[in-house]
């Protein structure tokens, strides 16, 4: 039987371009925009969700519920949403699709289940679906994952990841560690080259030796504050894994610091809409050695 309700709580970029997908698909997509920020607000009825007044009504008339928040608000909202189940006494099934650990994971589902719904794990790779060459993946596990595989569509991919909740959440935590670490790396070598008085002699080695890392500087650093808040949290999540199984969290848990600092910059009040695409690396590397100074 097709989904015909499906409930998005997270209206922010990626939330809101999922709803949108959806949307278009001829589903019904509800939210509730209670404590929502006015982007998100705005996000959400221009790509067509429907607003519901209360969360009890949103779990009550869903069939599918996304959660797509920062990772620090994944627990805490999981809960409410359990007590909304409980409350109601609904049939749901919960897709936590925030960039968790594993054990995170698991114990979101542990307060899922204990409410009656039925969880499912999702990692989320890729950028929003915005007709992209490559569809946004929905790597997805549990027990009900092939309850997913009707959304799949041109702009979303499910990928079955089998029934063990965790391993949707271990494949994001190893992918974003890489790619978003990445970009943590880069900017900490910039800000560190900065302070020591020999980046623009780096940037010229590296332009000569590594200029394909030159161009992802260009064009993901000067923007990484907008998003810093969120991938802080995201980090933590990504350390906490790799502890897991005996590997180090250190790194990430530097990068971490990286951008929890960045989110403490005024170039962190952007969001999509209004980021300065015209800013430098030089302009941007400047900010962030301004605030780091200031900080000292």
């Amino acid at each position: 039987m097709k989904i015909k309700t499906i409930a998005v709580i997270g209206t922010g970029d990626m939330g809101s371009a999922v709803g949108r997908v959806l949307v278009e698909s001829g589903r019904r997509v509800i939210t509730c925009l209670k404590g929502r920020s006015e982007n998100s607000t705005r996000l959400a009825y221009e790509v067509g969700f429907e607003s519901i007044d209360s969360l009890e009504e949103v779990v009550v008339q869903a069939e599918l519920f996304l959660s797509i928040l920062p990772p620090a608000q994944a627990v805490t909202f999981a809960q409410k949403v359990a007590n909304a189940v409980h409350l109601t006494r609904t049939k749901l099934l919960f897709a936590d699709c925030n960039a968790v650990s594993p054990n995170t994971a698991s114990g979101i589902e542990q307060l899922i289940s204990s409410s009656g719904a039925t969880f499912l794990d999702i990692g989320i790779v890729g950028p929003a679906p915005r007709h992209n060459n490559l569809p946004t993946r929905f790597y997805a596990s549990g027990p009900s994952v092939g309850r997913l595989e009707e959304l799949g569509n041109d702009e979303i991919r499910i990928v079955d990841m089998g029934p063990d909740i965790g391993r949707a959440s271990a494949l994001k935590a190893t992918y974003a560690g890489l790619n978003k670490g990445t970009q943590a790396l880069h900017a900490i070598v910039l800000l560190a080259a900065e302070r020591l008085g020999v980046r623009q002699v780096l940037m010229h080695e590296l332009e000569e030796s590594q200029h394909h890392a030159v161009a992802r500087m260009k064009q993901e650093v000067p923007h990484l504050a907008a998003t810093a808040e969120r991938f802080a949290g995201e980090m933590m999540e990504i350390a906490s894994t790799y502890e897991s199984v005996d590997i180090t969290g250190k790194f990430h848990e530097g990068a971490a610091w990286l951008f929890e600092e960045l989110s403490q910059t005024p170039l962190s009040a952007e969001t999509r809409a209004t980021l300065n695409r015209s800013r430098s690396l030089d302009e941007a590397i400047e900010v962030f050695c301004q605030f780091v100074d200031r900080r000292s």
